[in-house]
């Protein structure tokens, strides 16, 4: 259980999904006990509920609340026939809860200014964890853009106040493993600083990963409703999203059904 416990703490200090699993009952003859504890990430698993058929439906049930968010309490009947039977020959009663624990998604706003600002703002409200580059203190956390810290699960958003910046920050960044990474500008500086990118060697694959220009057509032009546009396309990419409106064909539907 302690080596559980450490393994817990220590996806939460990287940064790791995972979802605990604990036995909160168990009755009769079980191989489990309470206070068994199974800890899964994605595709792995640590420690133990006694082995066998039981076990696997722990991890998996494990796996599907971790993709889905939500934790649950789970009840398995260790008997071959019968209600919540799992096919086991004990004959026991065992509860378990699961327990996701997901970890917010990360935005790096690399330019806090009159869009940086606002885009931040929302960003927290959607559950975003924050961090904004710009060289002065007070719009910023940090005067450096650092490319070696970025993860797999940060978005990045370049909307600095110089096309030349953007370009220098964009090249750091075009490697990185970052889930998101888009740039603020017409059409005409995307086309002209992927050129430049592409003469110094960079792959289409790397340039495939870039958005730009940044953000959903929502028509308003205000900082605060171009930032609302910007975090619409990385809240699209994030979840898959298709961008359309939702009520797109219900009027069609309706007049068919009358």
């Amino acid at each position: 259980m302690t080596e559980v416990l450490k393994a817990l703490i220590e996806a939460l200090e990287n940064r790791q999904p995972v979802a605990l699993a604990t036995v909160i009952e168990a009755q009769g003859a079980s191989p489990a006990r309470m206070g068994f504890k199974i800890l899964v990430w994605p595709g792995r698993s640590l420690g133990n509920a006694g082995g066998g058929e039981l076990e696997n439906r722990i991890r998996e049930a494990a796996q599907e609340a971790l993709s889905k968010g939500a934790a649950k309490t789970i009840h398995y009947s260790l008997r071959e026939v019968g209600e919540e039977a799992i096919g086991m020959l004990c004959g026991g009663e065992v509860t378990v809860f699961i327990e996701p624990y997901l970890i917010n998604p990360e935005l790096l706003i690399v330019g806090g200014g009159h869009i940086g600002g606002p885009l931040a703002e929302l960003a927290r409200i959607a559950g975003y964890e924050i961090t904004i580059v710009d060289v002065r203190p007070e719009r910023g956390d940090r005067p450096k853009l650092d490319a070696q810290s970025i993860r797999p699960g940060t978005h990045i958003v370049l909307i600095t106040e110089d096309h030349r910046t953007d370009e220098q920050a964009l090249r750091e960044l075009l490697p990185t493993p970052a889930a998101y990474l888009g740039m603020i500008g017409s059409r005409q500086k995307i086309r002209t600083i992927l050129e430049h990118l592409r003469n110094e060697g960079f792959t289409e694959d790397q340039i495939s990963r870039f958005h730009g220009p940044i953000g959903l057509d929502l028509g308003g032009r205000e900082p605060a409703q171009i930032a609302l546009a910007i975090l619409a396309e990385i809240e699209m990419v994030r979840h898959g999203g298709t961008g359309r409106p939702r009520s797109e064909g219900v009027n069609a539907e309706t007049a068919s059904s009358v």
